[in-house]
């Protein structure tokens, strides 16, 4: 068992540092085993000519590399992470300095890691590594009842989050049994909770880090519960802590020189993308802790430092392009990233008119690493989510499994027969009905329905319960909400279908408007925005009826739920 935080300091470890004589690729004696192992890895998947190597633990084979390198003077002085919170505090630490340990964890323990865009987030997410502990990322905005079904599910053992949780936390500790430790990111103290910092202050200067398979669990994300109650899908050392070098040098481009900001919430699994296709290229991670989404913090933040490649959810570019880019320069930014939602070809070409860059669009699940993407450089086709990317062999399948010629649409499926990627979720924990029901024939069925043009791009359509059948015409609702977003007047849309006497369903379009638009008047807007979408897509796809309303129902990872609408109008 781990001593008491005794390896959040990182600042020496008590195994072996590098030998005289290197030992083979992947081993804690080969001073290159990173870059031999990402590479060899990566050229022998492909290839079909070797698995991945039996052992390999992130803190051990990426971070302490990295720190080596560091030493002797190999990498830039960009530190490994940066994190600001607008008000002047700053913390920045090299990859010697990053370091982790976890109270009375031992290896396959499950952590739940619920804080806000602490430091601490990432101190603690190497700790797990370290000690094979099994990290469970959770929001801030969790409810008692949120966090007694993730506590009770994934007989999580500990949890870790700041003063704003810790009451709800208190409210449901007795009902969840396996929960022994609690720890509180905090200045103060609580009754019943060990204090983090406190700890971190009494840390030792040495710690051990575990030897621990490929496959060993990683960490457990919660699905957003679009459909039905959240899953857990178990990631392993390697699907995580390998699957990403790729995207991160392809798509992300990154290197040893960059800055890279991503603004998503610590528990979404693209802060995950963020740490594991960053640190193996030796790129600094920037956080900042932007307790609320403000466009102008963000736009100010990009003039003032010196950030090199931002990553923002489709939403969010969408608010800052409502503001006037001229009036800020970006001198460092060469990149920019987005995903998580369908991106709208007005925001893209207003972003790229107003700042010269392009947005590079990727699409992945909690239960893989990017399965397409638009690598830089690539041609962009707009309003694609890219190719696919590799290893993944991409393909769209009707309901039997059938690869479907090119323009059809289908299912989005990945290739898991005869070799499963090694980049690819363990299983849905504790659910193998679910984990079985989720292939197909040689296919990962993602639940998600797009079309792959002649060139190999794909065209996402929506959720395969989400899709419209009216009259015979099958409508993808992202097709519609894409069109509403050119509008103006539209900040935000779900579209689901709702039951029509003679059609058997039509599209029906809920609609949060802008500011601006709000004292307009509403049947005049419906006729302006119906009118809108006939012009912008095919016109029997226009919403024939619309709902104006002040929020949509979201999951606490923010993704819409257009299950909740429809249910509504079906009920009906």
């Amino acid at each position: 068992m781990c001593s008491l935080l005794s390896l959040v300091t990182g600042r020496r470890q008590r195994h072996e540092t590098v030998a005289k004589r290197p030992g083979p690729p992947g081993s804690e004696e080969h001073p290159g085993s990173l870059w031999v192992l990402i590479v060899a890895t990566w050229e022998a998947i492909n290839l079909g000519r070797q698995p991945v190597p039996e052992y390999f633990n992130f803190a051990r084979d990426v971070l302490d590399v990295w720190t080596q390198l560091e030493k002797a003077g190999h990498r830039p002085p960009n530190p490994a992470f940066w994190w600001v919170d607008g008000m002047g505090a700053e913390v920045k630490w090299s990859f010697e300095e990053l370091g982790g340990g976890v109270c009375g964890l031992q290896p396959g323990d499950r952590m739940m890691l619920v804080l806000p865009r602490l430091p601490e987030w990432w101190l603690v997410s190497v700790a797990c590594m370290r000690t094979g502990a099994v990290m469970i990322p959770g929001v801030s905005q969790l409810t008692e009842k949120d966090l007694k079904y993730r506590l009770q599910a994934s007989r999580a053992k500990s949890i870790i989050t700041s003063d704003s949780l810790a009451p709800r936390v208190d409210a449901i500790s007795a009902d969840c049994p396996s929960l022994q430790t609690k720890l509180l990111v905090s200045d103060s103290s609580r009754p019943g909770w060990m204090n983090f910092r406190e700890l971190l202050r009494e840390a030792s200067t040495e710690h051990d880090c575990v030897r621990t398979k490929a496959q060993d669990p990683l960490a457990i994300y919660f699905t957003s519960g679009t459909t039905g109650a959240p899953k857990m899908v178990e990631h392993s050392q390697a699907s995580y802590g390998l699957g990403f070098v790729a995207s991160g040098r392809q798509w992300v481009a990154l290197t040893e020189s960059d800055i890279f900001w991503n603004t998503t919430d610590t528990a979404w699994v693209k802060a995950a993308w963020t740490l594991f296709s960053a640190w193996p290229n030796g790129s600094c991670i920037f956080v900042h802790e932007l307790p609320r989404v403000d466009a102008k913090v963000i736009l100010k933040t990009l003039s003032r430092l010196p950030i090199t490649t931002l990553c923002c959810v489709p939403t969010l570019f969408r608010l800052l392009v409502q503001e006037d880019l001229t009036r800020y320069q970006f001198q460092s930014l060469r990149h920019c990233l987005t995903g998580g939602e369908a991106l709208n070809p007005d925001v893209r070409e207003k972003w790229k008119s107003q700042t010269g860059l392009e947005l590079h669009e990727g699409y992945g699940q909690s239960e893989t690493v990017v399965i397409c993407a638009n690598p830089k450089g690539t041609k962009i086709k707009s309003g694609s989510m890219g190719k696919a990317s590799p290893p993944y062999d991409v393909q769209i399948v009707d309901d039997e499994g059938n690869i479907l010629p090119p323009g059809a649409e289908g299912n989005v499926a990945v290739r898991v027969r005869p070799d499963r990627p090694f980049c690819f979720f363990n299983c849905y924990l504790d659910n193998p009905e679910k984990t079985a029901a989720s292939e197909q024939g040689d296919f990962y069925i993602t639940g998600d329905r797009a079309r792959m043009d002649k060139d190999g791009y794909f065209w996402f359509m929506g959720r395969n319960d989400d899709v419209i059948n009216s009259a015979s015409y099958r409508i993808g609702p992202v097709e519609v909400e894409s069109a509403l977003a050119e509008h103006p007047a539209v900040l935000e849309s779900a579209v689901v279908s709702s039951p029509d006497p003679i059609r058997g369903e039509v599209v029906k379009a809920f609609i949060v408007l802008s500011p601006a638009y709000s004292s307009h008047d509403p049947e005049e807007l419906t006729r302006e925005l119906q009118e809108h979408v006939k012009r912008v897509t095919a016109p029997y796809k226009y919403p024939r009826k619309v709902a104006f309303v002040s929020e949509l129902p979201k999951t606490v990872s923010g993704k819409i739920q257009r299950s909740k609408l429809r249910s509504q109008e079906w009920k009906k």
